[in-house]
């Protein structure tokens, strides 16, 4: 059995040599001429699947190691019995560690207690349920809008678009889609931004798509917004110079980039290729995450200094703002491929869930529980 991956995938050529022959290749270098005799094909979200790369090509499975599926024909993989999987959830929680990185280091940047703002999170699904969680443990207020699990459960809690135009921090977790009555392509648009209250900090790591450049831009300008936090941009990876330059905080779409999640999202796909055509799976993910480089973390201070001290310690988000706005005195022809290489780059980022912290106060040390660390 023959497999193509695109070589951004971590350890999937280790991985898949034990049930194929796996051939690696740059996810934006898949071509319908190297599908032509595979059997297997595993993208991430760069790879554009449907007819025009399947078409006489023997691929029978498509495997993408992401949450997000829109950059997949599932009606063309189905028309034509294409198994397909996705990994739901495996970065979820690099996400929502991201998140947490994003607010506490604009509270310090500006000033402010995070215990004192709200939050109105868009989209509560894997991720955005993770963001929940973390952020009430920080002591924020929640507003959830999700219209299609309200429409689904009948639950309260999921709250009108208009309650989180009231909030501090406004976060979207969409899939993206252009049809629909829950349609997400620019649902963040001119209408929306004029409806948040002035102050609002805006936070999008879901699809670039999801809000309009222009718009947003505009809004920027206007001062109307406290902060932007950007880790997705329409037109990846030839991104918008401009409105790099007026956020407050931007990395190259890499916020579910954590390795645990890499790693959890690649066996995912594994099970399931190897579900699909009746092979023994031969590996799991103990086999590929090795131990952290930082297990232990002692803090003497307290609050939210100690917080933000822990979390720095295993990601910083000012680290991959510094890293792509090297973008910005690049040439203009080469700026898609720095993008590009800060993905295919990106070091090795392990979650908070396997580190320690040692601190004596006893409320902070809940809080860091709280954020996924382990407590002593």
């Amino acid at each position: 059995m023959k497999v193509i991956a695109d070589e951004n995938i971590p350890f999937v050529a280790e991985c898949f040599s034990s049930v194929a022959d796996v051939t690696t290749v740059s996810g934006r270098k898949i071509t319908s001429e190297i599908l032509k005799d595979a059997d297997g094909l595993l993208v991430r979200s760069i790879t554009k699947v449907g007819a025009e790369l399947l078409d006489g090509s023997a691929v029978k499975f498509v495997g993408t190691a992401t949450i997000g599926t829109d950059h997949i024909d599932q009606d063309y993989l189905a028309e034509n019995n294409i198994g397909f999987a996705s990994a739901p959830g495996s970065n979820a929680n690099s996400v929502a560690e991201y998140i947490t990185s994003a607010m506490l280091n604009l509270a310090e940047k500006y000033g402010f207690n995070l215990n004192e703002k709200s939050i109105g999170i868009v989209g509560v699904g894997s991720v955005g349920s993770k963001v929940e969680k973390k952020a009430l443990a920080l002591g924020i207020k929640i507003v959830l809008n999700d219209p299609p699990l309200q429409r689904l459960s009948s639950d309260e809690k999921y709250r009108s678009i208009e309650e989180i135009f009231s909030c501090d921090f406004v976060t979207i977790h969409t899939p993206l889609t252009s049809t629909g009555i829950d349609k997400t392509y620019h649902l963040a648009d001119d209408t929306f931004f004029k409806a948040l209250k002035p102050g609002t900090i805006f936070i999008n790591s879901s699809r670039g798509g999801v809000h309009n450049t222009l718009a947003l831009k505009n809004t920027i300008k206007s001062g109307k917004l406290k902060a932007c936090v950007l880790d997705v941009w329409e037109n990846e990876p030839d991104i918008d110079i401009e409105l790099l330059k007026m956020v407050d905080f931007a990395s190259p779409h890499i916020a579910g980039y954590s390795y645990d999640g890499k790693v959890g999202g690649m066996i995912m796909i594994y099970d399931a290729l190897c579900e699909h055509f009746g092979i023994e799976a031969k590996n799991s993910i103990e086999n590929f995450l090795p131990a952290p480089d930082v297990e232990k973390i002692e803090i003497e201070t307290d609050g939210q200094d100690a917080i933000l001290d822990a979390v720095n310690m295993l990601y910083d988000i000012k680290l991959d703002d510094a890293k792509i706005r090297e973008i910005i005195t690049a040439e203009p022809g080469k700026r898609g491929s720095l993008f590009d290489g800060l993905r295919k780059g990106y070091h090795i980022r392990r979650e908070f869930q396997n580190t320690i912290v040692a601190i004596d106060n006893e409320k902070t040390q809940d809080i860091l529980k709280g954020l996924g660390f382990k407590g002593v």
